[in-house]
């Protein structure tokens, strides 16, 4: 049986993608097939289009972590049956008309939920919980500088914080994007590429947590800015991967720096992160506690479109891509 999804024909651009007819994936024991609905985008998209980020062993080479939709087919004992309306992560093959996921790590949709906001969950707040709460141990009283705060993650890492009773200091690149990050909840806003801003915070009590997806052009600037011991939480390095550190300070203050990525987490993680957000996060989305923050949806014709946006880093929040059928005007 075949399906259509988003092929590559070389590492690069955007150019390099377009839609294929390809062979429909068969579910393995323990995973369901789902009939995908909408597929979200992140920034681990675009760098293994690039060529740098490849699948773990057995993933799909396709593109797309996360997904929304209808359970096909169902491969083992599970608590999902052909007809659910479900979402959750996968390690690739979102950007496809279907796809596998583990059975342990998905969630039922609720009926509150559009297909796309749903997509827009999985990548962005089990990111943040594995990272702030798992990794980093983040308690209630403490202060957390969240870089990037407009990103997917970032908003869901500012609203995650403020749920758990911290002071959330978020890092945005406009003013547009600094005010999207207040009426997220985040205490202070501030400019990252600005001089002096970690001796400003630093004079202001100092942070207790750093998430940072930026990588070495913020190195720095983040272990000076850190309280006696604190946490630096890596995810990625946008803005380089190679830089000076003063070990001493680490000796001095205590620090701990972590590395971390969760596509190649092990299933039971992923599990544990479902159930989290299941229990956890979906509630205050539903009561208005948290809110889904989805910047766009573009059909998944459109993936250069979609991937253009996000390299140009015009979004706030999420972009979806929509396989919904398209009624007649």
């Amino acid at each position: 049986m075949a399906m259509q999804a988003v092929v590559q024909s070389a590492p690069g651009g955007v150019d390099t993608l377009r839609l294929d007819v390809v062979e429909k994936p068969e579910p393995a024991p323990g995973q369901l097939r789902v009939r995908v609905l909408a597929a979200g985008l992140n920034r681990a998209d675009i760098v293994q289009r690039e060529g740098h980020y490849p699948p773990p062993k057995g993933a799909s080479p396709i593109l797309g972590l996360e997904v929304a939709g209808i359970v096909d087919a169902v491969n083992g004992p599970s608590r999902f049956q052909e007809g659910d309306a479900v979402f959750g992560l996968i390690a690739g093959g979102g950007y496809a008309e279907y796809a596998l996921l583990d059975s342990s790590a998905v969630i039922p949709k609720p009926d509150m939920l559009s297909w796309v906001e749903a997509a827009s969950l999985p990548e962005a707040w089990m990111t943040a919980w594995h990272n702030l709460v798992d990794v980093a141990g983040l308690k209630s009283g403490e202060t957390v500088l969240i870089h990037a705060g407009a990103s997917g993650v970032g908003a869901a890492a500012i609203q995650l914080a403020a749920m758990l009773g911290c002071r959330v200091v978020a890092s945005a690149g406009s003013e547009e994007k600094r005010e999207f990050c207040r009426r997220l909840g985040a205490d202070e806003v501030i400019d990252s590429r600005s001089a002096g801003f970690a001796a400003s915070l630093k004079a202001q009590g100092g942070v207790d947590v750093v998430l940072d997806p930026v990588g070495a052009s913020l190195f720095n600037d983040n272990i000076a800015v850190l309280n006696q011991d604190g946490r630096l939480v890596l995810i990625g390095v946008m803005g380089g991967a190679q830089a000076d550190l003063n070990l001493g300070l680490l000796l001095v203050k205590r620090l701990r720096v972590i590395g971390s990525t969760l596509r190649s987490q092990p299933e039971a993680v992923k599990a544990g992160l479902a159930a989290a957000l299941e229990r956890e996060v979906l509630p205050a989305l539903l009561d208005g506690r948290a809110h889904v923050t989805l910047d766009s949806v573009y059909p998944l014709a459109a993936v250069q479109e979609a991937h253009a946006c996000m390299e140009a880093n015009r979004n706030l929040g999420k972009i979806v891509l929509s396989l919904l059928p398209v009624m007649p005007g």
